[in-house]
This record gives C-alpha cells, structure tokens and sequence, in this order.
C-alpha cells in the first residue's frame, strides 16, 4: 500500500497546521495546544507508515521553475528515512513538552511548525535549490523562536549569533552549488539543479578540489564542527525547551545530512582528497566538547558541549569513507537525536520547577521527579556509549571505520585518531555522572521544600513525551536491525559513487 504523494504531505502539514494556529483567537490556548499536537501525531503516524511500509515511496517530480532548471523532486532513502523519522518524533514531543507555555502558545506552536516543515524538506529535497529554499525555512524561525521565548539574559545575543553563524554558512555552501549548477551545464549543456542527475556526472578533479570544502564546511557549521561550533552552546542555552530538543535533535543532523548529501554524493573526488584532513577537525570536535562539558555548571551548556562532541564522531564516521563509519554516522545521528531531546526536555522540566539550571544549586531531584530522575540517567547511559543501548550501537561502527580507513587508505592517522577520540568516552562517563550524583542524589535543598520553589510533579504529556523518546533510544539499543540495514542502502549508494572508496 502506498498513498499518493506521501512525502509532500509530511512535509507540508507542519506549514499548514501553523499557518492555521496563527488563524486561532490569542485566548484559545487550550483548543491551539490540542490542534497544535493532533497535526503532530498525523505527521508522526504518516512517518512511521513511510518508515516501515516495505514499498518506498515514489521520487514525487513536476517542474518548479522550468526556464533555470529548477525542479520540485521529494524522495527519501536510507540516509534521509531514519532522520525524517527522527523529526517526527521530536516534534511531537516537543510539542508536549512545550503544553505549558502560556506566552502566545498560537505563535510559538505555528513558529515551531513552520521550522519543521524546512526540516522535513531538507531532509527529502533532491534538487539543490529546493534543498536551499527548505534550507532556509528551517533556520529563519530560529532566531524569533530563540529571541521572543528564549532565556531573557541570552535570548538576542544567542538568536543573533546562530542566526550570523548559520546564514554565513548557508551563504557559503550556496556560493559551491551554484557552481556545481553552472559546471553540470558546461558538462551537459544543460541548466539543473537535479542531484539524482548530478550524481551521475564527473565534476572535473580540479573543480572538486576547491568545491568540496567549501559545500562541506558551509553546511558542517549547522553541524557544530570545529571552529565553527560556539554558536552552538549559547543557542541551546538560550532556547526554550522544545527549540533546544529541535535545534541539537533534529538541526544539527541536517547540517550534517546535508554536508554528506551535497558534498560527498556530488564530489566525491573532493571527499576522498580532503576528508583526511577535515578529520582533524573532528577530532578536535569529540575531545575539546567533552572536556568543556566536564567543566560546565550550567545543566544547559553541559549538554550543549556534549552536542558538539557527538557531533564530532559523526563527522568521524563521515569521513572516513567506510561502510562501517558511515552506517555509524547515519545511527548516530538517529540515537544523538532522540538523546539529546532527552536530556534537554528533562532539563527544561527541572528548570521550570527550580527556575535554576546551576548543578551546585540542585539536588535530590530523584525524591521530587523521580520520573526525570530516571529518564536523565537513561539518557547518560546512552551517552556514555554503555552495551545495550543506542549509543554503543552507533559509537562502535564509527571506531571500526577510522580503523578500517587507516588499513584501506593506508593512513595511519585513523588510527590514532580513534584512540584519541575514545578519550572522549572517559570523560563524558566523568561529566554524566557528575551530574547525576550531584543534581538527582543527596539532599533536597531546603528553598525547594518550602516557599516559592516548592518543585511540583511533571504533566501527563511530559511523562507520555519521556517515553516516546526513552523507548526509541531503548529499541534502537536491543534490536538495531530495524534501522541499521536501512541505513546500510543508503551507505552502499554513497560508496557506489566514491568508486568503492
């Protein structure tokens, strides 16, 4: 069974249910949550339906702007499916982590929306101007999501960084691809921005010589990739909860999606000559962001470090150019998604009870939310990497990878840079556990039992949205077949045109 034009239809309900709240009376709040969330789980239930239908979707084409080659082209496959999947499940938790806000809830759930709609598109375009049109959907909601409901001390500084930061990143990547456009025209004589068709040309070495990096760089900065990554961390922290679970759960990723689907898909010769060297750059990524974690109070900028250093190992997995690193990669990205909207919806519901985010000033959360206790602890199993959850099973292939790079490509370097990396491992176990003892373990303090800061228990929807996000990483932990074949398709598409690289 399939249904016509499924993969429009997830793309575009998110942009019509916001369009539609922003239609709502400003006093309507409860009948704008309920709606905000029923449009949620119907693009949830189509993704899943996408997911796990054996028949996949039809590539959805008409022409767009016929006069300059543009193209209205949808289509999924192995390494876009998982994370399509993955921006489901956090908008729909996000928006029942989100069911409280009580500042113009119509605004922020149509805002909210109107950012997945732009993911969702990336995460499906497969035309480099539609690519950049949903590119740019995503990030713009961003900056009023940040500087109207963000954290008052940060929120304009934060919104103004990230939105410079990914712009600027944006604008460079652009600059490549229009190059790419006007090369496959010298190549072919005609004007495109089809990448199922770019696939299939041979830029000339000397054009992927100074294209790559540049498409690369200009969209691994949304990845967080060093040094590029401090927009990062003050972004998280000055993003309301849910913006926080979709900017590292789902943004990030399609930073890094878009930097393997553009740079190495369509210049592989270019990947192949400077991934030894972007490498490098990787390693900085998972060792300094775990070192800053461990030395982070902010509960908020602890895991925002963290982001970065797991986005360092999926760059890792990118670029060593196997299909062991780049299966990793694709699980990290899925397993860093829904652990990170983990950790951050925990957070936010410990800051909305204690109105602080300062580990020093918490402790004995477990007696009074014992449920995010739980989850939080959950979620620094998955992050440590432990057997048995979804961390391990994305970790592993990654340092597989970098060694089976350093025999193929005969580079030691890959080597070493595994080991070093591994450290990282050590140190995010150091930072986890810290915060466990001291936030969830020892004494209440005494401000939290009796005045203003008296912490009162979690919503219904916090509890169901901990689950959803709890169970995914736990299934992807115990059974990682039901995602990891998937993601080897797309793998052996991507070394197909790396000529077995």
């Amino acid at each position: 069974m399939q249904i016509p034009y499924v993969l429009s239809i997830i793309t575009f309900i998110p942009m019509v249910a916001g369009l539609a709240l922003l239609a709502f009376p400003a006093e309507k709040k409860e009948a704008i949550r309920w709606t905000a969330l029923t449009a949620g789980i119907i693009d949830l239930a189509l993704c899943i339906f996408v997911y796990f239908n054996p028949v996949r979707p039809a590539v959805e084409r008409f022409d767009w702007i016929p006069s300059i080659g543009v193209s209205y082209i949808m289509a999924v496959d192995g390494l876009s499916l998982p994370l399509v999947l993955l921006t489901g499940i956090v908008m729909v938790t996000g928006v029942m982590i989100s069911w409280g806000i009580e500042d113009r809830p119509r605004e922020f759930f149509a805002f909210i929306y109107i950012l997945a709609c732009g993911v969702f598109g990336v995460f499906m375009a497969q035309d480099l101007f539609l690519l950049f049109f949903f590119y740019e959907i995503a990030v713009f909601p961003m900056y009023l999501l940040i500087a109207i409901w963000g954290w008052k001390q940060r929120r304009e500084y934060a919104a103004m960084k990230l939105t410079l930061f990914l712009v600027i990143g944006s604008l460079f990547a652009l600059v490549a691809a229009l190059a790419m456009y006007f090369q496959a025209h010298t190549l072919t004589g005609v004007y495109t921005f089809d990448m199922l068709k770019m696939e299939g040309l041979a830029f000339p070495p000397e054009f992927q010589r100074w294209a790559f990096p540049v498409v690369f760089i200009g969209f691994a900065i949304l990845a967080g990739m060093f040094p590029f990554h401090n927009w990062s961390p003050d972004g998280h922290v000055a993003a309301p909860t849910a913006v926080s679970m979709f900017h590292a759960g789902v943004l990030m990723k399609l930073g890094a999606y878009a930097a393997l689907r553009v740079g190495v898909m369509l210049l592989p010769e270019g990947a192949k000559e400077w991934m030894p060297i972007l490498v490098f750059f990787s390693l900085v990524n998972v060792v300094y962001g775990a070192f800053v974690a461990m030395t982070r109070d902010d509960l908020k900028y602890m895991i925002g470090y963290s982001s970065v250093s797991h986005m360092g190992l999926v760059v890792l997995g990118i670029a060593t150019l196997t299909p062991q690193g780049l299966t990793g990669a694709g699980l990290q990205m899925f397993s860093h998604g829904a652990m990170t909207a983990l950790f951050f919806s925990c957070v936010g519901m410990i800051y909305d009870r204690a109105h602080t985010r300062q580990i020093p000033e918490l402790g004995g959360m477990i007696k009074k939310l014992p449920f995010v206790g739980i989850a939080f602890i959950f979620g620094g199993l998955v992050s440590m990497g432990m057997p048995g959850f979804s961390g391990f099973v994305a970790e592993f292939p990654i340092f597989m990878g970098a060694w089976q790079a350093s025999v193929t490509q005969q580079n030691p370097a890959y080597f070493w840079i595994a080991i070093i990396s591994a450290l990282a491992i050590v140190i995010t176990a150091a930072y986890i556990l810290r915060a466990v003892r001291r936030v969830f373990f020892g004494a209440v303090p005494e401000h939290f039992e009796h005045g203003d800061h008296v912490i009162t228990p979690i919503r219904t929807m916090d509890k169901v949205a901990i689950v959803i996000l709890a169970f995914t990483l736990f299934m992807l932990g115990v059974y990682p077949n039901w995602m990891a074949p998937l993601i080897q398709t797309g793998v052996d598409n991507v070394l197909r045109l790396l000529g077995g690289a």
